[in-house]
């Protein structure tokens, strides 16, 4: 008889709020699938435990099948490289089958939960500040950010039907990283338009150092734009609908024919402005972050020489470039082909102090 195991594989946060809540979905999780299923977490980088802790308490506790789901939104580099990479060792090293999921996606359910988050926060300002009417107010919707345009693109289509969904004025999409536009230059131009209000919704899972970030910058755009009224909504946490998407992730990969992920994968067709990564060898980078927790870098604003409130990404910024110059200096390989709009004004280079 196969004893099922289901290992939800999170990202990992410098934020151990963010950690404590990824704790608290995957134990919260078990409730929405079989009752014989052993479920069990871990992270890619950063915190504790990390992947192969989980699966190891897995196979410990006599599962000879697993089934893994990315603990993400989006399929990007993360969800598309580095965990398969540790899955694959894994299962070949100790004989053990591992199966793998589709990320959360661009699905009814999360769009449901993401508009209940919206409107708590829309009824939480109508009572506090007067009402203001949908199409007097410009939705702002800030994602993750990545060098994968399947991902920043499924962002901008959740944005879009939560904007049609609810009837909002305007739409603007900006993200925390890497891309553009980042958060800062979206919200300026976001405060051009001329909306009465102006709702900020990080489409993030968790909270941690880039929804402190959205929020940092939110505060500073309303303080120069003091004639409209700026609204943070929640992040989507562990909302029952996020759970409901959580176990049919997990339950279809033991359907007839489990669902294809990654259908606009930039290594798997050729997308536009990417069409150097087509075939590319799908790879993990990601070993000398396990595990570090706090201390990573940018994890500790008190200790920053560069931020005062909230990590705006600068160190982040500086880092890279030393890394990218290090790498060219001493003829290394570099390990990610670099995003091609990377010196884009309103990407991470906005971030610079100027």
């Amino acid at each position: 008889m196969t004893t099922t195991g289901v290992m939800i594989c999170g990202h990992g946060s410098r934020s151990r709020t963010a950690v404590d809540e990824f704790r608290v979905l995957a134990e919260k999780l078990p409730a929405y699938l079989p009752a014989d299923w052993l479920v069990d977490y871990g992270y890619l980088e950063f915190a504790n435990p990390v992947l192969r802790d989980g699966l190891d308490r897995l196979r410990a506790a006599g599962c000879d099948r697993i089934l893994a789901v990315p603990g993400m939104l989006f399929a990007a580099m993360h969800t598309k490289n580095d965990i398969p990479t540790v899955l694959n060792t894994y299962a070949a090293r100790h004989g053990i089958e591992v199966s793998y999921g589709r990320e959360l996606g661009v699905d009814p359910k999360m769009i449901a939960a993401a508009g209940e988050r919206l409107a708590e926060a829309v009824a939480s300002a109508d009572a506090s500040h007067g009402t203001v009417a949908p199409e007097d107010t410009c939705l702002v919707v800030i994602g993750r950010g990545a060098s994968d345009p399947d991902a920043n693109g499924n962002v901008a289509k959740i944005a879009r039907m939560l904007h049609e969904g609810m009837g909002f004025g305007w739409l603007e999409v900006g993200y925390s990283g890497v891309t553009f536009p980042l958060v800062e230059p979206c919200l300026r131009h976001a405060a051009k338009l001329g909306y009465r209000r102006i709702v900020v919704f990080p489409y993030f899972l968790f909270s941690g150092i880039l929804v402190d970030r959205i929020y940092g910058f939110t505060d500073q755009v309303a303080t120069a734009s003091p004639d409209i009224q700026f609204v943070k909504a929640g992040y989507l946490n562990d909302h029952p609908k996020v759970l409901e998407t959580f176990a049919e992730r997990v339950t279809e990969q033991v359907g007839e024919v489990p669902p294809p992920n990654c259908a606009m994968c930039k290594y798997r067709v050729q997308v536009l402005g990417f069409e150097a990564e087509l075939g590319a060898a799908q790879e993990s980078h990601h070993h000398h972050v396990e595990g570090q927790g706090a201390s990573a870098p940018g994890a500790n604003v008190a200790d920053c020489t560069i931020c005062d409130t909230f990590c705006t990404g600068e160190c982040r910024l500086e880092a890279d470039h030393r890394h990218h110059d290090h790498d060219h200096g001493h003829h290394h390989h570099h390990p990610h082909p670099e995003y091609p709009h990377a010196r884009h004004p309103h990407g991470p280079e906005s971030a610079r102090r100027r």
